[in-house]
């Protein structure tokens, strides 16, 4: 049987990319095919692997401005030569579910989220563009929207990375999915390191995740906070940070694991598909305190593994942090709580889904 296996594209090593690799490792003989790739950027698993690009990579700076060729991503993602593949595994956060496969042949896609510009956030998106860009929104999202509408009917069964993100596809897509956590390496991790009597943001820094409410409540606390992470908000947050916050830049890897077992807890004042990094967190010791919508539901025990509050405002964030002082944190608890996300918990479960989806069980 001929595996194929499909991302949107490959710049970068996000939580995306995480999931691929661990696909990957399960189908080592399987090409990699996206719309763009940068192996340089990627982790070696990865960069060592082939990565077939679509027609999209001919076009001028496609790897820096790909963003902007959002309207020709549905041509070029339906233009990936497929054809002599049985199983086609697409990782998806934008277009990939919507490759064209062979008659009879099996796909199945693992979704991190419907496009959240043209769904659930296209307003938000809209009062942060500039004049042509919201012209060229209006001109083209419509077009988009029912394309994705129908790119989202192909694959033979969908799975989604949370229970939010599955009820946003049976919204969007009219379609049921199964859910199946993204993979956490836990290993990496120890809950035993001494703290470092600082709090702690990692994630990348973009408006929807709302860490000027995180900037807020430290300022207003006295609360010394670092802010782990590069994005165009960084500049914003700087000029909002006192004198107790600190913002630290992008951190390797292995730095960003240390700070995790070093904070005294980790916030994440926006709404997460999933959020790998709150599952990391548990797994070093680490209490989370959370906006209690998306991933964090199915990552964080109210009141036992961190807080999680229910109003996007600093107020709110100030009170979830007022709770968590008065918790007694068990460390071993959280690590136990982390383990249900571990690698081999993800590979069971989705391998269990693609057996189900060969078989003819799926859900299309």
């Amino acid at each position: 049987m001929r595996v194929a296996l499909v991302h949107d594209w490959l710049l970068t090593m996000g939580g995306a990319e995480r999931v691929l690799e661990a696909i990957a490792e399960m189908y080592p003989d399987a090409p990699i095919f996206s719309l763009v790739a940068n192996p340089a950027a990627l982790s070696p698993a990865l960069a060592a692997r082939v990565h077939i690009e679509s027609r999209l990579a001919q076009l001028p700076h496609a790897r820096r401005w790909y963003r902007r060729y959002l309207p020709l991503m549905p041509w070029a993602v339906e233009h990936l030569p497929l054809g002599d593949f049985d199983l086609v595994l697409s990782d998806c956060s934008a277009v990939s579910k919507g490759v064209r496969t062979r008659p009879g042949a099996v796909h199945v896609s693992y979704i991190h989220t419907p496009m959240r510009y043209l769904w659930d956030l296209e307003r938000s998106y809209r009062q942060e563009a500039g004049p042509l860009e919201r012209l060229a929104m209006s001109a083209t999202f419509p077009r988009l929207r029912r394309w994705d509408f129908a790119a989202a009917q192909r694959p033979t069964q969908l799975m989604a990375n949370s229970q939010a993100v599955a009820a946003r596809i049976q919204a969007h897509y009219s379609r049921p999915s199964v859910v199946v956590p993204p993979p956490v390496d836990v290993e990496r991790f120890s809950p035993n390191e001494p703290r470092g009597g600082y709090h702690l943001v990692l994630s990348r820094l973009v408006a929807y995740k709302r860490f000027d409410l995180a900037v807020d409540a430290a300022n207003r606390l006295q609360l010394p906070l670092l802010v782990a992470g590069e994005g165009p908000e960084r500049e914003r947050l700087e000029r909002l940070a006192g004198p107790t916050v600190k913002l630290v830049g992008r951190p390797s890897d292995e730095e960003a694991a240390r700070l995790l077992e070093r904070a005294e807890a980790l916030w994440l004042p926006g709404e997460e598909d999933f959020g790998i990094v709150m599952a990391e967190a548990l797994a070093a010791g680490t209490p989370v305190v959370a906006y209690g919508a998306g991933g964090a539901r199915d990552i964080v025990e109210d009141g036992a593994t961190g807080v999680l509050f229910f109003e996007q405002t600093a107020e709110s964030l100030i009170e979830a942090l007022q709770r968590l002082a008065g918790l007694p944190i068990d460390r071993r608890q959280l690590r136990q709580a982390a383990l249900r996300f571990g690698v081999e918990h993800f590979r069971a479960r989705y391998q269990a889904v693609v057996a189900d989806a060969l078989a003819g069980r799926g859900s299309a």
